[in-house]
């Protein structure tokens, strides 16, 4: 099932925006999903706080981070985990005051960890089994789908690699939702209880439900409890959404937690540009989302490392295209620039004069190589030429990326 690997990857390099376990939750339960009471605290008193006033035998203080795995993560320099169960307030205190202004590393952070600035204190609930549920977009058959697995609380991933078997799926309609019939026959797979089924309909049904009408990318709940009354329980819930699709949320845009994004990304965006940064050594700027990609693929086919993709799209001016050069050498890992404009809406001339007024404005670091194709070619061939700039020409793609990945200094494939 090829869409498995990418579940709840901190690297999935879709348009979508994340938000918080606590921030899902809410949603959820707006939307008539089972969840369990719980309360967010910024500080180790509010922590304590809150334990007290969910007033339940057990709390699981959980960190708030845009990543998963937390529940195995370590906080760098001690063994303290991301999740963890308090039994008392001063439980819930010592807990968060382990985590909050602190680095949690965990599988899909990296070895750089995200910054721990809030944790959600949420009441225990009594396990009988946890399983696994997602819903996603299949592009494969065109709809959405609902999967689900007994191997609740694993690593997904690690699931479909080894025990594809163990993975359900059901596709279905957007408009009429999740048919009643597969909800029951899913929960028959799962080994649900017969007397759980008319509950599990219920839930698979209004989380398909929330998927759509929230435009989500991603809802995914692992673990899925069955608790020992029968009832289903989100004990987790991640969620992402198209931000192609925001503008029809204006209350989901305000989730946005930008101290958890990528800073160059947020910056990118509010130049006009689409920026995604990735861990390679070699600067793409090249217009077109497609180009972009094949860009990236013909430089790492040659031996090099994209560090980005961005797309500067048909119509970019020379203040973006310096903007783009400046946020592309903020990133201290970039050896090298390839530059690979088709110009069909924007014309070659364009862009060369936008390099050569970047090259001034900002001031090359590391080698540029530079790829023109296309309307007013010639022309804007010459500008570059006649600029002084220290530019590497390129003639066709293969050239540009054989020399922008010589130029980094890494020998070719």
């Amino acid at each position: 099932m090829g869409y498995l690997p990418r579940l709840g990857s901190q690297f999935s390099r879709e348009a979508v925006m994340k938000i918080h376990e606590f921030q899902a939750k809410d949603l959820l339960r707006t939307a008539g999903v089972p969840v369990l009471a719980g309360r967010v605290a910024r500080t180790p008193d509010e922590a304590a706080a809150a334990f007290t006033a969910l007033g339940t035998p057990v709390c699981a203080v959980k960190a708030q981070i845009h990543a998963g795995g937390r529940g195995k993560g370590k906080v760098r320099g001690s063994e303290q985990r991301g999740v963890e169960l308090a039994k008392t307030a001063d439980d819930a205190r010592r807990i968060a005051e382990g985590l909050l202004a602190k680095t949690l590393v965990t599988i899909q952070t990296g070895p750089e960890g995200q910054v721990v600035r809030q944790v959600f204190v949420e009441s225990g609930c009594a396990i009988d089994r946890e399983l696994y549920c997602a819903v996603l977009v299949d592009r494969r058959v065109g709809s959405p789908v609902l999967i689900a697995s007994t191997a609740g609380g694993m690593d997904i991933e690690e699931v479909a690699a080894k025990t594809p078997e163990l993975i359900l799926s059901e596709p279905f309609d957007p408009d009429r939702g999740l048919g009643g019939w597969q909800a029951r026959l899913l929960a028959s797979k799962l080994g649900l209880p017969t007397a759980s089924w008319r509950h599990a309909e219920t839930f698979f049904k209004k989380l398909c439900a929330a998927f759509v009408s929230l435009d989500a990318s991603l809802l995914e709940i692992n673990p899925l409890v069955l608790a020992k009354d029968g009832t289903l329980v989100a004990l987790d819930a991640k969620m992402t959404f198209d931000d192609n699709a925001l503008f029809r949320h204006k209350d989901l845009a305000a989730l946005r937690d930008e101290a958890e994004e990528e800073p160059a990304e947020i910056r990118a965006a509010a130049a006009g540009l689409s920026y995604v940064k990735l861990n390679g050594t070699i600067g793409c700027l090249v217009n077109g989302a497609g180009l972009a990609m094949s860009t990236m693929d013909l430089v790492k086919h040659h031996g090099g490392e994209p560090a980005n993709f961005l797309d500067v799209g048909g119509g970019a001016d020379v203040n973006q295209v310096t903007e783009a050069f400046r946020i592309i050498l903020s990133d201290t890992n970039v050896k090298a620039i390839l530059v690979n404009i088709f110009g069909g809406i924007m014309r070659c001339t364009t862009i060369a004069t936008a390099l050569v007024e970047a090259s001034k404005t900002v001031g090359f670091t590391v080698p540029l190589v530079v790829r023109l194709e296309g309307t007013e070619v010639e022309e804007g061939k010459k500008i570059l030429a006649a600029s002084g700039a220290k530019i590497i020409t390129a003639d066709g793609l293969t050239d540009a990326a054989k020399k922008v990945v010589a130029a980094a200094g890494k020998p070719e494939a």
